[in-house]
């Protein structure tokens, strides 16, 4: 045959997508090292050690399960969506979590949330997000303590690395130390409670928990996870729609309450600023396997967990409603796509 002739023969797929799974999955990692650090600087080492916990529990219950499944290990692993997973859930957890509820969560998140429902691409609830949930119905008591940021109080005294370790893995205090002299009411926690007795928005925001908008050292994070979301869109790891749903959805139900009465609800920056709204939009409601396919309606399920987060911190039992509003809008999502769907060139609008 002649050499010009010749054609290498390669194996399928013949079409190949220009980045991979577990580069998309590591630029998610790369954009959450400024939140990381500024998480860090405030509430010291605590998120690290969650870190180091719920990504080792991911690993190893992704390893069992494909085990049981008898698919290949190795190549799953390195796709870092299990490291994503116990990453993510580790934010959503106090610096003082001990280390075998991190552990128990993240096992819940791949063992349940996603392999029961057949592994990657078959998950319909966000993993990380079931994991934190089930923690936070199971053990409310350890899941509320809290630090205060290191700009809050100003006698305040926080603990060291080893002493943070150490009650992480032992449940030990250094001597002269309490739960209850070291940990505080998150803002939105103390905003629900004090606004539940009947005190004023002005009154409430007269703690020094309190920064210009929402929580002192929380607006610092929810900066530098912001600047990840940016990064993460000019990548193009995830699109416009879900981001400005969510912010958007919350923005104008916070914006429509405070124009109605400023003095008993927060304005739409506190709600912007506190908790993990802006980790929910850029990282978790983008979750390209439980969020909606089309671009209305990544819109419409972006815009729905913005107004159920809103409505959860302002009338529910818990401070803080990313994980609720973002499940609910989960078991949305095949209804929403059915009707999203935009109608293929040349065919008929399908009749009701």
């Amino acid at each position: 045959m002649n050499a010009a002739m010749a054609a290498e023969l390669r194996r399928a797929p013949h079409l190949r997508t220009p980045v991979s799974v577990p580069v998309l999955m590591r630029r998610v990692l790369y954009a959450l090292v400024p939140a990381l650090l500024a998480y860090t600087w405030f509430f010291g080492f605590g998120l690290v050690f969650n870190i180091a916990a719920a990504v080792a529990a991911a690993l190893a219950t992704e390893a069992a399960c494909l085990r049981l499944q008898r698919r290949p290990i190795a190549i799953a692993l390195s796709d870092y969506s299990a490291v994503v997973t116990g990453v993510l859930l580790a934010f959503a957890l106090p610096p003082l979590t001990p280390w075998w509820i991190t552990a128990l969560g993240s096992t819940f998140a791949i063992g349940v949330a996603k392999h029961a429902y057949g592994g990657v691409g078959n998950n319909v609830f966000n993993p990380a997000m079931a994991g934190y949930v089930a923690l936070l119905v199971s053990f409310p008591d350890q899941l509320t303590n809290w630090l205060p940021p290191r700009m809050g109080d100003i006698d305040y005294e926080g603990i060291g690395l080893l002493a943070n370790l150490r009650f992480m893995l032992s449940g030990g205090l250094p001597d002269g130390y309490t739960l209850d002299a070291l940990t505080r009411a998150t803002p939105l926690d103390l905003m629900q409670t004090e606004l539940g007795d009947m005190r004023m928005v002005a009154e409430i925001r007269n703690s020094s928990l309190f920064g210009d908008f929402g929580g002192r050292g929380w607006e610092w994070i929810g900066n530098f996870v912001a600047l990840g979301g940016f990064w993460l869109l000019f990548r193009g790891v995830i699109r416009w729609h879900i981001p400005v749903g969510m912010l958007g959805g919350l923005v104008l139900s916070a914006s429509l309450f405070y124009l109605y009465d400023s003095a008993n609800f927060p304005s739409p920056g506190f709600h912007l600023f506190s908790g993990g709204a802006l980790l929910c939009a850029f990282f978790i409601a983008t979750d390209p396997v439980s969020a909606a396919t089309t671009d209305r309606g990544r819109l419409i399920y972006g815009a729905g967990i913005g107004v159920l987060t809103y409505l959860i911190r302002t009338w529910g039992s818990f401070p803080d409603g990313v994980a609720f509003a973002v499940l609910l809008m989960n078991m949305t999502v095949p209804l929403i796509d059915r009707y999203t769907q935009p109608v293929a060139y040349g065919t008929r609008e399908p009749r009701s």
